[in-house]
């Protein structure tokens, strides 16, 4: 893995989960980490294991320069698109950095610039840099860590194991129960 592509010191890794996902916030990460900063846990966050994800977003946290997680609900999806939620998301984010960066690094081919930092977007990136896969671990985690504790008060659509995505299971229970308010309606849900 890769650890930066600018000649900045401060290169901010950025990625989201939940884009997919027919019920619950959209999230995003931004992570800074030293420079040439390596660890085998740190990739692509749909190749680990939850339980390695749990492992990696430890390892992340104790030595990141910075990170952020945050997230934009469902009802601010259905009002403005899930792009621009992702990318208000992407920019919350970066916004809560405790040193901000000085280059950008999206996963994706698509970003709204922040502020008047630099930044490049990349398909795939989170296989490739070090930084983008961190920030694609805090996503996923802070966000399934979420979709678990909405299951508690909503156990019908089976969060704890779906997270949200549109399974064969969780659009019967829609069909069963019908929606909660924690699902996109402007979503097909069905």
């Amino acid at each position: 893995m890769l650890s930066k592509i600018s000649k900045y010191n401060l290169e901010a890794g950025v990625d989201e989960a939940g884009r997919g996902c027919i019920a619950g916030p959209v999230f995003a990460a931004a992570v800074i980490l030293p420079e040439n900063f390596s660890h085998p846990l740190i990739k692509d966050s749909k190749k680990l294991t939850a339980l390695q994800r749990e492992e990696a977003r430890k390892i992340i946290e104790a030595n990141a320069i910075s990170y952020a997680v945050a997230h934009i609900s469902n009802e601010i999806i259905d009002e403005v698109n899930i792009l621009q939620a992702t990318m208000m998301a992407m920019h919350r984010a970066l916004a809560l950095l405790a040193i901000q960066p000085q280059f950008i690094v999206v996963d994706g081919n698509y970003f709204i610039r922040y502020r008047d930092l630099s930044y490049q977007t990349i398909k795939k990136a989170d296989n490739t840099y070090c930084h983008v896969a961190a920030a694609s671990i805090l996503a996923k985690t802070y966000r399934d860590e979420y979709m678990t504790m909405l299951h508690d008060d909503y156990p019908m659509y089976q969060w704890s194991k779906n997270k949200g995505y549109p399974t064969k299971l969780h659009r019967q229970a829609i069909l069963d129960f019908g929606i909660s308010p924690y699902h996109r309606k402007s979503f097909k849900l069905l």
